[in-house]
């Protein structure tokens, strides 16, 4: 057994043989330098053992071991995978709970000063059948203006030597150069495109998990962060060498094949749909599109002081009217179900009625796909206000509107343009006194416990139980 002592990166004690074994590895000892490390020498044993699962993914059949004993309760996990990226590719999928609908790709490869390996898989979130009132499937609408309801990202992971680099480089270049130019062909010469269609990059990517891992003798990163590889020679040895085996695994396996064009086909189709969709609101005036009665407009157009209200339903938003001052408050009633647009494909969210109303009311586009056309200097309204019922549903309802906000509109938020109203839960009022409002089910609580009040409590089931001039 051989020890040797460290201090900043410098050996401060010559190799000594303290014992012999008949094991192999190697054990680290060490505590951080307070002169470099500032911020913290607390150890978080969650990112550790995070660190140290990533590492048994990249390293396959590394046997990992780590423990906290800082505790009276000591925590100890183990980690070793026998197929290392395959599992990680695994592992991935399942935490985001994605279907693959083929067999893992798997490439491993060694070329002059590097080595790499390569594993992908296309995957689906699989949506659930639609059902008339009897129990029966309804047969979904298809053709190329059919909108699956479920959403797609690529999911790419890349490292060198181990270390992972978030904002790609060279090797991930090459994975994506030869991923689009082999399927492309490869739907070419099988004649699975029509005359008029064509895949482009966003189409093949979509719905990809894969994982890059290069192993380089002389790495070459971009800034101090190493989170780009920036050398040239990556580039196209990781295109080749991927794009030979690539076509290789394509006609040997001809129904993963057909899958992977038929999912970028949708993709393409997906595309199109959001495409047409964004030029129909972008456009279309408010009145051509239906709705333009259903927002109730004020009559300034000065928007640093114009207020937009959403507010559920046509009830509240009847009430919501007669109590506004006209001269600057606007309201929009949503009908129906909000979108979860965390959930949807872009033609999706566009050809919804109810999204439709918001964009044309706020008069600025959207940002969403490739369609970046939102324009901050259009903004009709500085304050846009959802006011949803205080119960459970109207925090849903708040929660969806913000997602949507939060995904499409952010520039909204980080300008502090978009509000939350608090309307009352509850409303206590005796005799001919001041009503006092209570927003939540404990302060109502505590209001009544205080005063030994068993009841005289009036209940808010929504907004539109609020007459104008309580609204």
């Amino acid at each position: 057994i051989y020890f040797q002592k460290y201090e900043k990166g410098i050996a401060v004690s010559p190799l000594e043989v303290i014992g012999k074994t008949n094991k192999r590895g190697t054990t680290i000892q060490f505590l951080a330098d307070p002169e470099s490390v500032q911020e913290t020498t607390i150890y978080k044993f969650d990112n550790l053992k995070e660190r140290m699962q990533q590492l048994s993914f990249l390293n396959k059949g590394l046997k990992l071991n780590i423990a906290d004993k800082r505790y009276e309760k000591e925590t100890f996990f183990n980690f070793c995978h026998e197929k290392g990226l395959q599992d990680y590719l695994n592992f991935i999928n399942t935490s985001h709970k994605q279907t693959p609908f083929h067999e893992i790709f798997y490439l491993e490869k060694e070329s002059q000063k590097l080595a790499f390996e390569i594993v992908f898989e296309y995957t689906t979130k699989i949506r659930p059948h639609k059902k008339d009132a009897q129990g029966n499937e309804i047969e979904e609408k298809e053709g190329k203006d059919a909108i699956p309801n479920y959403t797609q990202s690529q999911k790419i992971f890349s490292f060198v030597n181990n270390i992972p680099t978030h904002e790609g480089g060279t090797h991930e270049e090459g994975f994506k150069l030869a991923l689009n130019r082999v399927i492309s062909k490869y739907a070419k010469e099988f004649n699975l495109l029509k005359k008029d269609e064509h895949l482009l990059s966003e189409d093949i990517l979509e719905g990809i998990t894969a994982i890059i891992s290069l192993k380089h003798q002389d790495p070459q990163f971009e800034g101090q962060t190493k989170a780009k590889l920036a050398n040239t020679e990556v580039r196209q040895i990781t295109s080749q060498l991927f794009g030979e085996f690539l076509e290789k695994y394509l006609l040997e396996h001809p129904q993963d094949s057909r899958k992977i064009i038929d999912k970028c086909l949708l993709s393409a189709n997906a595309r199109l749909a959001a495409k047409r969709a964004r030029e129909v609101v972008r456009n279309k005036p408010l009145d051509s599109l239906g709705f333009a009665s259903k927002l109730a407009d004020c009559r300034s157009k000065d928007p640093h002081i114009s207020e937009l209200y959403i507010v559920e339903g046509d009830s509240a938003g009847g009430s919501a009217k007669q109590g506004r001052d006209s001269r600057f408050q606007a309201i929009l009633p949503l009908r129906g179900k909000v979108l979860n647009v965390e959930k949807s494909l872009d033609a999706k969210i566009l050809t919804n009625k109810e999204i439709k109303s918001l964009i044309q009311a706020i008069g600025a586009g959207i940002n969403i796909g490739k369609g970046k056309d939102f324009n901050m200097d259009k903004i009709r309204y500085h304050k846009i206000i959802i006011m949803t019922d205080a119960d459970v549903d109207g925090a849903h309802i708040r929660t969806l509107l913000l997602t949507f906000f939060f995904r499409h509109f952010r520039k909204l938020i980080e300008k502090g343009y978009i509000y939350f109203a608090r309307p009352p839960l509850y409303k206590y009022q005796k005799g001919k006194g001041a009503p006092k409002y209570f927003y939540d089910e404990k302060a109502k609580q505590t209001f009544a416990t205080k005063n030994n009040l068993k009841d005289g409590f009036q209940r808010y089931k929504g907004l539109g139980e609020m007459n104008p001039n309580q609204l």
